[in-house]
């Protein structure tokens, strides 16, 4: 398959706006993926970008920051590294500065803590004058030169192009959706918060089959005999999948592959999607043998008062007197059974939707029959086809695996630069699959 067409260089020059200039590109939302940009393009001198975000300062999965919980892809896999070995915002860079790089080093562990991640990631965020915390954007409007972003607090930015990375909201099922909030009813993503609340509780039901569901039950678990709880895990899944971390399923995450991905009719592709999430949202194989090995050391002093429910779907979630009754369907047998319980924690992940301050520019934006956004191969999803909005993990439909993964993270801002200067600033890996993904 030739190599994707590109859709490279700067836009033509707007005219200075009144009070204030016109930045090539505004970011809206700091993630790793945004945050990986700005750290980038700062020693770029041709290339002026402003990066917006609400919240007052770096932060990243505050609910989930378990004190041993590791991230599943290597340190190399930093906001800048895979682009750039020698940027001083590297992850080891990091470690030197905090007088910790002998001691990771003899740790002899490729991947990082998740709260020494997110603090690497703080680290970087305040040496970068060009983002601007607190900053909610209210508003995106187009004046017929330019992108206008009106901010809550009343600035107004201008911009030629747009990069959003505004993330990946918390996913809700329908079934528990009105009583998200309530008492005892929680997205994973506020685990952290609510987690001495639930100890307190006489009964805990954990719904879900990723990585966070199992980093939740498992600290659940080791106190459940000490507090007296009952504790449930209850998973759609037909079984409680590992992570597939196999080298040649990595290369799914290449350049090849998501010129192959992408390349497939729309609806082949989200055929692939449904059968490809336990590639990337799977338990690791340390947290699930932790997980039978505290079940094991627990049930020598006797029963442990816990249930692990796979194949099971949650259909309804009813309020009743001392908490909720959820209503289950067993998907093998068919069959419908209902159990009690005071807590539930929904870690039921996070889906992609197109953000609200964008719905008056909403024609000039591609989006697909089920309202995403239509993703080109450069991560563009402008009407006019010249690059001047583009997307950061909002692609898993049209990019496949790459799209959420961090290691690609630097590969992907590598071709975002190249589409806004037309030059590559960071050389770009085209071909690194041993494997062949299409038809010869």
């Amino acid at each position: 398959m030739p190599p994707p067409t590109w859709r490279p260089g700067r836009l033509p020059d707007a005219p200075s706006a009144p009070g204030g200039p016109v930045h090539d590109f505004v970011a809206i939302g700091l993630g790793p993926f945004n945050l990986g940009l700005a750290a980038l393009t700062h020693p770029v001198d041709d290339l002026d970008g402003l990066f917006l975000e609400r919240k007052p300062a770096f932060d990243w999965h505050p609910g989930m920051m378990l004190e041993h919980a590791s991230m599943q892809t290597p340190f190399l896999a930093d906001l800048v590294t895979l682009a750039d070995p020698g940027s001083p915002f590297s992850f080891l860079s990091y470690l030197k500065r905090q007088g910790r790089l002998y001691r990771f080093y003899i740790r002899e562990n490729f991947f990082p803590l998740r709260s020494e991640y997110a603090a690497y990631c703080r680290w970087v965020s305040e040496q970068l004058p060009e983002i601007r915390f607190g900053a909610e954007v209210e508003r995106v409007e187009h004046d017929g030169e330019g992108y206008v972003v009106r901010v809550a607090d009343g600035t107004v930015h201008r911009a030629r192009r747009l990069v959003l990375g505004t993330g990946t909201p918390p996913y809700v099922p329908p079934a528990a959706r009105d009583l998200l909030g309530k008492d005892g009813v929680l997205h994973s993503g506020a685990y952290l918060d609510h987690a001495e609340e639930l100890r307190r509780r006489a009964a805990v039901t954990v719904v879900g089959s990723g990585q966070s569901a199992a980093e939740i039950y498992a600290d659940l678990l080791a106190d459940a005999d000490r507090c007296g709880y009952r504790l449930d895990w209850v998973t759609r899944s037909p079984r409680f999948f590992p992570l597939e971390y196999t080298k040649l399923t990595l290369e799914m995450t290449s350049p090849e592959y998501v010129d192959y991905f992408h390349s497939l009719p729309a609806d082949v592709r989200d055929r692939l999607g449904a059968t490809q999430k336990g590639l990337f949202k799977g338990i690791s194989a340390e947290t699930v043998n932790g997980i039978f090995e505290l079940l094991y050391v627990k049930s020598l002093a006797g029963r442990v008062s816990t249930r692990l429910l796979g194949n099971t779907a949650l259909t309804a979630v009813d309020a009743v007197d001392g908490g909720y009754e959820l209503t289950l369907h067993q998907q093998e047998q068919d069959v419908v059974h209902r159990i009690r319980t005071e807590a539930v924690v929904l870690a039921t992940g996070y889906r992609h939707r197109v953000p609200a301050f964008l719905e008056p520019v909403r024609d000039r934006l591609r989006l697909d029959a089920q309202g995403r956004f239509d993703v080109r191969r450069d991560w563009s999803v402008d009407a006019a086809g010249t690059g001047e909005v583009l997307v950061q993990n909002a692609a898993l439909h049209s990019h496949s695996l790459s799209d959420p993964d961090l290691g690609m993270g630097a590969y992907r801002n590598s071709c975002l630069i190249r589409t806004m200067t037309g030059r590559e600033v960071y050389p770009i890996e085209r071909r690194i699959a041993f494997q062949e993904f299409a038809a010869a």
